[in-house]
C-alpha cells in the first residue's frame, strides 16, 4: 500500500473515532510495524503544524488523537459543548499533583502527604475523570489505589507522565523543616539578587 494512502487511512480512522486510537489498533488495521507507524505519524504531525490548520495530531501515552488547536478553543467550545468546565480548588489541584507524581497511591497515603482529609478532592477529580481507580492495594481493608487518566494528559497538554517537570529534592533540617537542595537556577539567582539589594 502506498505511503500517502496509509496516511489518509490513519487520518480517517482518527477523525471517525473522535477520541484516541491506540498504536496497536492502527498497526493492526494497516498491517504495518511500529517504526512504519511512527514515520507516518511524524509526517502527519508535521503536516498539521506547517499548514494553517485548525486541528493537530497529539500523542497520549501509546495512542493518538486528532484535536482542535488550543488557540481556537474559544470559538469551538460554545458551539459544541455546554457542559460545565472543570473548576478545581487548590485542594483538588494539590491532590491531583500528588496522584500524578505517585501513581497507584491510596487515599490514606494522600492524606499523610497533605496532612488533611482528601475525600472531597478525590470525589471531584473522579467526577471530572482526571483520576481513576488503579485497583486495590494488597493490604488490610484492600484500599483503592488511584492514578491519573488520559483526560489529565490532554488537559495539561502532555503525552505521558514522563513529561511532568522534575520535583526539587529536599531534606529536613534539625527543626524538621523542609530544606530544598536544588532550587531552579533562575529562582536561585533571583533570591541572590534580592538578598544583595540594600
Amino acid at each position: 500500500m502506498e505511503y500517502k494512502k496509509q496516511q489518509a487511512i490513519i487520518e480517517a480512522m482518527l477523525f471517525a473515532n473522535g477520541k484516541e486510537v491506540s498504536s496497536k489498533n492502527l498497526m493492526t488495521a494497516l498491517e504495518i510495524s511500529e517504526d512504519e507507524l511512527k514515520a507516518i505519524i511524524t509526517l502527519l504531525m508535521q503536516k498539521y503544524n506547517q499548514e494553517n490548520s485548525g486541528i493537530e495530531l497529539i500523542k497520549i501515552n501509546e495512542s493518538y488523537q486528532l484535536v482542535t488547536k488550543k488557540e481556537y478553543y474559544e470559538y469551538v467550545y460554545p458551539l459544541l459543548d455546554n457542559r460545565i468546565k472543570p473548576s478545581l480548588s487548590s485542594a483538588a489541584l494539590e491532590t491531583l499533583s500528588i496522584i500524578a507524581y505517585n501513581p497507584k497511591i491510596t487515599r490514606s497515603q494522600i492524606e499523610n502527604i497533605r496532612g488533611v482529609g482528601s475525600d472531597g478532592p478525590i470525589y471531584k477529580l473522579l467526577e471530572f475523570e482526571l483520576i481513576e481507580s488503579a485497583g486495590k492495594l494488597d493490604a488490610p481493608g484492600r484500599p483503592t489505589m488511584y492514578q491519573i487518566t488520559d483526560n489529565f494528559l490532554k488537559m495539561f497538554g502532555i503525552s505521558s507522565l514522563e513529561e511532568l517537570p522534575e520535583l526539587p529534592r529536599y531534606k529536613l533540617d534539625e527543626n524538621e523543616q523542609i530544606v530544598i537542595d536544588d532550587l531552579p537556577l533562575e529562582q536561585s539567582s533571583n533570591t541572590e539578587n534580592e538578598n544583595g539589594k540594600d
